[in-house]
């Protein structure tokens, strides 16, 4: 069978929301992934397995460090998940300027791997670039994905407290999380000092505080980048795959390296894609009515671009010129730590997969900084364990000793600030450049300027005062730089826009150039907040669903 009524392009957390969606709406769907199929429990190899039990006790081999170089640059080469990642030696990039770029191609994608912190934006997001004359302004507002926001909360399961804030709306949450002794008493130091114009409260999370049908609460084991053998947090192998497979509408491809879209000029639409078959390196066609492109912010640009034909020679999507463009991330690798004294008596009991969050207060509600936008703070508050660094010189017996007292209690916060949409912050296509199977690269030009350099400065400073003033002794601080990409929250190379002329998408994710082509993963921000954005990825994409759907019903598309 090649012909469906749509097709998925990739299954990580937007592209599983697509299938579900769809197939639940009684469309047949292909969903097309790159790499491997990965089985969910049976394919969590580490998941269970104690610290000794790992070979090389949590370091990667050299030879894992010379096929990945781009991930050993950053935290993410730990032996429990570096085969999560892409090898970098067969799916190569160009750096312009530096940039980290986090990939797993493989069946659910990143979806296994995620933070999971889950906020909503509000009209202060929404509203920014109209309001800062930056850019373009959104087609959308709060209310039109609100309704979509409690949509994906209740299927996901997302944990948190109801705070009652503008700048971050409540949503449909599980029972928060609790904060730990040092935690509450930092939060509450902080409303005091600032007078309740700044909240740190407990992070609100796609693991689940109590049980919903087919899956069980979490374990409290914050092992979950490993994957949960219980279900415990939203990924698509727990939650959307297997509600788009019990509809029996559902046909999974995996090793299917989608190259480009098909598009029929004359009707306007995209008839299907051109896929590669990544282990035998032939070439498929498949069919549908409808496409939706989640491959990711980057690669979801990398297939419109190379669907280049001579109507579109810059690729689908490129007549307005913004293909590719308005590359942006959460700068991040900075923060304040230090010292809680007084609670040498308490201690914490489990692994909390979760920390505080410090919502934005900067450019908000009469607060006015010299630079545009804001930032978000996220941490914890911890006692040391055996791991510290000791400074007794004792050996022998009085080192064990030591060590099986636990240290003092620290307490640190790293912010992440919003990056601009800077036109000139862009990706290309590399055509000199292969991969594994000669398809041209990405060639990556981005990265963080003067506003960005400006906000870094106040999120040190901020943090270490916040610390500070909750009686943290001992408040040290750090800023490391930021290559593009490190954030993991790559967005915008297809915005969403109100005119043609400005934008790639339309209000409802769909290409200007191909309305029966649908993108709604990262690919698809006009702007970047400082939230996480998974939460609405997965909100643009149920609410792109059910449009593609009624209008394919309507003979519309």
């Amino acid at each position: 069978m090649n012909t469906y009524d749509a097709i998925v392009i990739g299954s990580g957390i937007s592209g599983g929301w697509a299938a579900k969606e769809l197939t639940e709406k009684g469309l047949t769907t292909l969903m097309l992934e790159r790499g491997p199929y990965y089985e969910h429990i049976k394919d969590y190899k580490t998941a269970n397995l104690d610290p000794w039990d790992f070979v090389h006790r949590g370091k990667v081999t050299q030879q894992e460090k010379k096929d990945r170089p781009y991930i050993a640059r950053t935290w993410g080469a730990t032996e429990a998940v570096i085969d999560s990642w892409t090898k970098d030696v067969d799916c190569p990039y160009t750096e312009v300027k530096p940039f980290n770029w986090w990939r797993s191609y493989r069946l659910g994608g990143r979806s296994i791997l995620w933070g999971r912190q889950s906020y909503r934006w509000s009209d202060h997001d929404f509203e920014a670039n109209a309001k800062d004359g930056w850019a373009i302004d959104w087609p959308i507002r709060y209310k039109d994905i609100e309704p979509w926001y409690d949509h994906v909360e209740r299927f996901a399961g997302v944990c948190g407290s109801k705070e009652g804030l503008a700048q971050l709306p409540d949503g449909q949450f599980l029972p928060p999380m609790e904060m730990n002794c040092v935690e509450k008493d930092v939060a509450a130091r902080i409303k005091e000092h600032y007078k309740g114009r700044r909240n740190m409260i407990i992070g609100r999370c796609a693991n689940l505080t109590a049980p919903i049908p087919g899956r069980t609460q979490c374990q409290f084991r914050n092992r979950c980048w490993e994957g949960c053998p219980f279900g415990g947090y939203f990924s698509t192998q727990s939650s959307t795959l297997p509600a788009a497979l019990a509809t029996g509408k559902l046909t999974v491809r995996p090793y299917s390296i989608v190259m480009r879209l098909l598009y029929d000029k004359d009707k306007k639409r995209a008839t299907g894609v051109e896929v590669l078959d990544a282990e035998t390196n032939k070439t498929y066609t498949f069919y549908s009515k409808i496409v939706f492109v989640n491959a990711s912010a980057l690669n979801s640009a990398w297939i419109l671009m190379n669907s280049a034909t001579d109507v579109w020679p810059g690729g689908l999507g490129s007549s307005s010129g913004e293909l590719g463009h308005n590359i942006m991330d959460h700068h991040y690798n900075l923060g304040a730590a230090g010292v809680m004294e007084g609670y040498e008596d308490k201690y914490v009991y489990g692994r909390r997969a979760n920390g505080i969050y410090i919502v934005r207060f900067a450019n908000l509600f009469g607060d006015k900084r010299d630079y545009l936008r804001g930032f978000g703070y996220q941490g914890s508050a911890s006692r040391e364990g055996w791991q510290r660094d000791v400074a007794e010189m004792s050996v022998g017996v009085g080192l064990k000793e030591s060590l099986s007292e636990p240290g003092q209690w620290t307490m640190g916060i790293t912010g992440f600030g919003e990056l601009l949409p800077y036109h000139d912050n862009k990706i290309t296509l590399d055509k000199e450049k292969k991969d594994k199977w000669g398809l041209p690269v990405l060639s990556m030009d981005a990265e963080i300027k003067n506003n960005e350099k400006k906000m870094r400065k106040d999120m040190v400073a901020e943090g270490v005062a916040m610390l500070e003033a909750a009686g943290i002794k001992k408040v040290h601080s750090w800023d490391n730089g930021h290559p593009v990409g490190d954030g993991i929250h790559e967005m915008g190379s297809a915005r969403m826009g109100r005119d043609p002329k400005t934008s790639v998408l339309n209000k409802h994710n769909q290409v200007w150039d191909a309305l029966n082509v649908f993108v709604t993963d990262g690919a698809c921000m006009t702007s970047a907040a400082c939230q996480n954005p998974s939460l609405t990825y997965m909100a643009l994409t149920a609410r792109a669903a059910d449009f593609a759907v009624t209008e394919l019903k309507k003979g519309n598309i």
